[in-house]
């Protein structure tokens, strides 16, 4: 294992249903060594000008739906090969024109889904309809809809370890890191985040304090010492319907 001090973050050793699971945990922010943003002034001025550049080309691009329309299936092309799809972007045009592609079926119909649930949601928003939980549920079934996927709950929120390439998290290409200590115990003591999670207690008083300010964690002893934080929305919402009947 390596060192659990490295600027560059650790491996952490997880479970998920009986198997052994290597997620990548980065180090803390901000940063060790501090970053100098000095130092990559003149970068970010080039890349202001250049964005600027781009930003008037659009104005003079011959048939700029036919770009947005070549773009959009690239981007769809490059997320789908993350999960391991073979397709080019020559197979997924042929696929559309209703000729056979070179590579696996499933590998096109995946980009293609992926180009429909885009365009379903981009209809939806510009129809009024909110981004939302529903709305995304909705793009998730037409993202699923066939292929690969249409046997891993289309239109429903995973209810499991999430992994990236690979048919399980065990042989994945990547593994998120294990959920922030509160996921897990839903009250902590500063003490106990910090043995847990291996981390200073000024850094886990500093997250606590970022999740008090946005309503996520709330302190519940109103103490200045031995202070104990609850995730309260959470614990809230489990403990409806479990209080006891008064007679």
């Amino acid at each position: 294992m390596p060192n659990r001090d490295s600027r560059l973050g650790h491996w952490v050793e997880t479970s998920v249903t009986g198997e052994k699971v290597r997620a990548f945990m980065p180090p803390p922010l901000p940063p060790k060594p501090t970053i100098d943003l000095g130092t990559f002034s003149e970068l970010i001025e080039r890349a202001n000008l250049a964005l600027g550049r781009l930003d008037g080309v659009t104005s003079i691009l011959p048939a700029p739906p036919l770009f947005i329309f070549m773009y959009v299936r690239k981007e769809a092309l490059l997320s789908s090969q993350i999960e391991g799809t073979q397709s080019s972007l020559s197979d997924l045009l042929l696929f559309e024109a209703d000729e056979l592609p070179l590579v696996p079926l499933n590998d096109v119909e995946e980009v293609s889904n992926y180009i429909a649930a885009l365009e379903y949601g981009l209809d939806r928003m510009r129809g009024g309809f909110p981004l939302s939980l529903r709305l995304i549920r909705e793009m998730h079934g037409i993202l699923l809809k066939a292929g690969r996927g249409a046997s891993s709950q289309p239109g429903e929120f995973r209810q499991s370890q999430n992994w990236i390439g690979g048919t399980r998290p065990g042989n994945a290409m990547f593994v998120p890191p294990p959920p922030d200590q509160l996921m897990q115990c839903l009250i902590v003591t500063i003490q106990k985040a910090a043995q847990e999670l291996s981390l200073s207690e000024p850094t886990i008083n500093s997250a606590l304090g970022h999740l008090i300010s946005i309503g996520i964690v709330r302190e519940v002893t109103g103490k200045q010492r031995h202070r104990v934080f609850a995730y309260q929305a959470y614990l809230d919402r489990l403990a409806e319907g479990t209080e006891p009947r008064r007679l």
